[in-house]
């Protein structure tokens, strides 16, 4: 005592004990403030009780692959049960080597920190931070104060942490901490990291393959496996290393593994890349409108991006693959060869009406606009040069271009629509909305209409058939002129060298996509008929009544087309396209439901079958012939090809007996054409589409129940209808005494 009393004499010692008294007063005066909420609510042990965390809307396909996500938070949740044993040792041993022992505040690393680097400036003393405290940050974030603004945090966590551990046990904190700690990438929870880093789901995971992520949870941008892949492996060592020295592994095994590459098999889904960027924005749309009538069980909508939606839809995504590498393929090609047709003389180098045209359509263009500059001055200000990003079939690149350079690229390039369908409900297995989502955001299947050109044909044949018109019925080749269509004159691709005393079949004028014909049974059957058999067919825009409609002047959106064909191997029944077949919630209640609505059949089933053996023949020997000739495809296969009569539009139809597959390709600007009709025609621009993905489903034996497939033999009826020559030529003297060329009057535009 006398000691005691002697020291507070000291000056020094005294005034050091009434400062750290201070000192010590304050601090705990500040977190009993911290605790009563004084610098803002500290969450309850009820409040902790019932957490829920923001969890991503998933997309999966109809075998409930994952192909996509609609988030803020990038998070998908496990159980505890659902992570390898691997990963919790990597994650314990090094973030947090006595979590089993603390009760959320570990005082044997608070004391290490506060001698190692605080009283000896040891920078690699760590910062004593705990899972449970870790997770109290994840869960509820920090706030900034004026003062003090680390230590009040760190005493709200320490209260929040310490609640956690009473509430919970220690398995549950793990899964709740694995379930929301933040990795690289905007990333959160350790199933979205395992899928994004290495697309496949946490349990899969391997031992360096965990270490890899949970090295990353140190500094998440500096250790990106993505970006930093060499701090990344290092990392991944260090970690490797802290399980031998806890027992977690033997020294050979992480020998072993410290010596692989990390192995990254990365998949972003962010929404403009990664498989099916279009489907899954059209899914998105739809969701938006069945979402915005259903409630949650609080009498609150659903919300897309934070309540753990799960939504099944129609997509093959193994088929999807092979569609978009399909097409890659060939619009490769075809782009190189359409800008090597026009050379220096390009559209969209030369044509200043058109530059111009597409440039005040520009966004950019608009606002200077409105800002009230005039074109040459708007002009001016686009033609600034700055680094940009820029698509290539090649590979993207960076260049310093202007906008009005930029206008000029992208208005070269052909773009495509894709859709095949399941003919029997309408569930859609592939979709491609354009060339790629990232730069071309227009959606060519359900956004776009297009004049459509000789797909259109098999419906004037279809109500001709409806109506009784006999498959062995002949018509001329010869061209006519309709005087009461302005001398309207329909001509073949044949141009001169065609017989016009020569007559063909139905069979053999579809196949050949004969135009003087099509116009020829349209006028026959009339047009009210057709447009009567094109409604039953699900296409329900009205359509131009005019005879140019036998020649596809129509502009139909791609999904109806392809769902109007579905009926040829539907019994006759059209299908609308559908891509969702049930919602769930986060615990896998099933909020909506769908299926195909089932439609009457549009014709008899003599049409269908009729129809189908024409349009067999279409590929067998007709226009689609290089199915067989050029790609060596020998499945059952009908189709139809299509160009438009200015080459602005080829199309394809490809139907088998489980599959109908429409593709379409041209130019965003209608003013930019084909070239020539060789280079446009449907059976050179969009059939090899069609042709490189079946070749690819052949090779795959998942989907022989669709390559192997086999339409269903035709009637005895049928057959015998169908048995007739498919061309006959006109008698001498009846060559003798009638005119080539010959004009008359449209009848077919009436009922009468």
């Amino acid at each position: 005592m006398a000691l005691i009393k002697g020291l507070l004499k000291n000056r020094w010692i005294k005034w050091g004990l009434i400062g750290f008294t201070a000192i010590l007063v304050f601090f705990i005066g500040l977190y009993i403030s911290i605790y009563l909420g004084v610098f803002g609510e500290v969450p309850t042990s009820t409040e902790l009780s019932s957490i829920k965390q923001e969890e991503a809307t998933q997309v999966l396909d109809h075998d409930g692959k994952l192909i996509g996500k609609y988030y803020i938070y990038d998070r998908q949740p496990l159980h505890f049960e659902d992570f390898p044993k691997h990963l919790i040792d990597a994650l314990v041993a090094t973030e947090d080597v006595r979590f089993f022992e603390h009760d959320g505040i570990d005082n044997v690393s608070l004391m290490r920190v506060f001698i190692k680097s605080i009283l000896l400036r040891d920078k690699s003393a760590g910062g004593g931070s705990t899972i449970t405290l870790q997770l109290a940050k994840n869960l509820y974030g920090r706030n900034n104060y004026r003062f003090f603004s680390m230590v009040i945090n760190k005493f709200r966590e320490s209260i929040i942490a310490e609640r956690i551990e009473i509430i919970y046990s220690k398995k549950e904190i793990l899964t709740m901490y694995l379930n929301t700690v933040p990795f690289s990438d905007n990333t959160y929870g350790i199933e979205s990291a395992a899928r994004k880093f290495f697309n496949k789901p946490a349990f899969e995971l391997t031992k360096d393959e965990a270490a890899t992520l949970v090295g990353s949870l140190k500094a998440n941008n500096f250790y990106n496996p993505r970006l930093n892949p060499e701090r990344s492996l290092n990392r991944r060592n260090v970690v490797l290393n802290q399980m031998v020295k806890y027992g977690n592994m033997p020294q050979d095994s992480a020998d072993f593994y410290k010596k692989k590459p990390l192995g990254l098999d990365y998949k972003s889904f962010n929404h403009d890349v990664g498989i099916a960027p279009y489907f899954r924005e059209q899914v998105k749309k739809e969701l938006a409108i069945i979402l915005d009538s259903i409630k949650n069980p609080n009498g609150e909508p659903y919300d897309l991006y934070r309540d753990g939606l799960i939504v099944h839809t129609t997509l093959d995504v193994g088929m999807q693959e092979l569609a978009e590498q399909a097409m890659k393929e060939h619009l490769t090609v075809l782009q190189k060869d359409f800008e090597a047709s026009y050379g220096k003389y390009a559209p969209w180098k030369t044509n200043k009406k058109l530059i111009e045209s597409a440039l005040k359509r520009t966004s950019q263009y608009k606002k200077f606009k409105e800002a009230g500059l005039s074109y040459e001055q708007i002009n001016d200000s686009l033609s600034v040069k700055r680094d940009t990003d820029l698509f290539q079939w090649k590979g993207d690149t960076i260049q310093k271009i202007s906008v009005l350079d930029s206008l000029q690229h992208y208005l070269k390039f052909l773009n495509t629509g894709m859709l095949s369908i399941e003919p029997q409900t309408g569930a859609i297995r592939t979709y491609i909305g354009g060339i790629d989502y990232r730069f071309f955001k227009y959606d060519h299947v359900s956004q776009s209409e297009r004049q459509v050109g000789s797909t259109f044909k098999p419906f004037v044949y279809t109500a001709a058939i409806e109506n009784g018109m006999k498959p062995c019925t002949y018509f001329s080749l010869a061209e006519v002129t309709y005087s009461n269509y302005d001398d309207w004159t329909p001509s073949n691709s044949g141009g001169e060298t065609e017989d016009p005393y020569t007559n063909y079949n139905l069979e053999m004028a579809l196949s050949n996509s004969v135009n003087t014909i099509a116009v020829k049974v349209l006028n026959e059957v009339g047009i009210p008929k057709v447009l009567e058999q094109t409604k039953k067919l699900g296409i329900k825009k009205e359509l131009p009544n005019l005879p140019s409609i036998a020649l596809g002047v129509a502009e139909i959106n791609l999904k109806q087309l392809t769902g109007a064909y579905a009926s040829y191997v539907n019994d006759g029944k059209p299908v609308k396209p559908f891509c969702i077949t049930k919602i769930t919630d986060r615990n896998g209640k099933v909020i909506a439901s769908f299926k195909q609505e089932e439609s009457e059949p549009a014709y008899n089933d003599y049409t269908r079958q009729v129809m189908l053996e024409i349009m067999k023949s279409t590929v067998n020997s007709g226009t689609a012939s290089r199915l067989r000739t050029s790609y060596g495809l020998t499945n059952d296969i009908a189709g139809k090809t299509g160009t438009t009569q200015d080459n602005k539009d080829g199309w394809f139809v490809g139907i088998t007996p489980n599959l109908v597959t429409v593709t379409w390709v041209g130019n965003d600007n209608s003013s930019i054409r084909f070239k020539t009709t060789g280079m446009g025609q449907g059976a050179n621009s969009a059939l090899p589409i069609f042709a490189k993905f079946y070749s690819k489903l052949n090779k795959d034996s998942n989907y022989n129940n669709i390559t192997k497939s086999h339409f269903k033999q035709a009637s005895d009826e049928v057959i015998t209808d169908l048995d007739c020559n498919e061309e006959t030529r006109d008698g001498f003297f009846k060559r003798l005494f009638t005119s080539k060329k010959k004009e008359r009057k449209f009848k077919g535009n009436s009922d009468d």
